[in-house]
């Protein structure tokens, strides 16, 4: 963005700074929505968090909005708890105020609300029944958009999205 208002690129900088906003506006809604699914408050919960890496099939968590979102939700009296498949070291180092886990079964044991965060394939070919065995409660927050509503609804869990309407 600095750069773009360097180079005069001015409708260029405007919708970066949009974009940036938008994304911004995203991870303080996760934040929300874990909280009206734990019943208007995080204090006590255990959230299990599923992807630390800005993007699958990476370890950059440079500017990751689901550590950020982690980080938010244990600042609001949540006990959090991360897994991701390549970014655990890299997470560990930058954000070691979190509990991190090598398995997204260790991730969701007993939480209150489960929130996937980075959309590794491992994630979506999780079987909500097997995952609905270890949880407190059934409740799955999708911040990616990426897993089926209909096989999670249909194992008794409450699944809400990131920009869908409850359903």
């Amino acid at each position: 963005m600095a750069r773009a208002g360097e180079l005069g690129a001015d409708q260029a900088l405007t919708f970066l700074r949009e974009v940036d906003n938008i994304n911004m506006r995203r991870r303080i809604r996760m934040v929300e929505l874990a909280r009206e699914v734990c019943d208007g408050s995080l204090v006590g919960k255990r959230i299990g968090v599923l992807g630390a890496a800005f993007k699958p099939q990476s370890d950059d968590i440079r500017d990751s909005p689901a550590l950020n979102v982690a980080a938010q939700l244990q600042l609001r009296g949540a006990t959090v708890c991360v897994t991701d498949p390549a970014a655990l070291d890299n997470s560990r180092r930058s954000w070691p105020q979190l509990d991190y886990v090598t398995t997204p079964e260790e991730a969701v044991d007993r939480a209150d609300a489960v929130l996937l965060l980075t959309e590794w394939p491992e994630y979506r070919e999780l079987d909500p029944y097997t995952i609905g065995t270890v949880v407190a409660q059934r409740r799955m927050l999708d911040g990616r958009n990426a897993l089926d509503r209909d096989k999670w609804e249909a194992a008794g869990w409450s699944y809400r999205a990131l920009g869908r309407r409850a359903g």
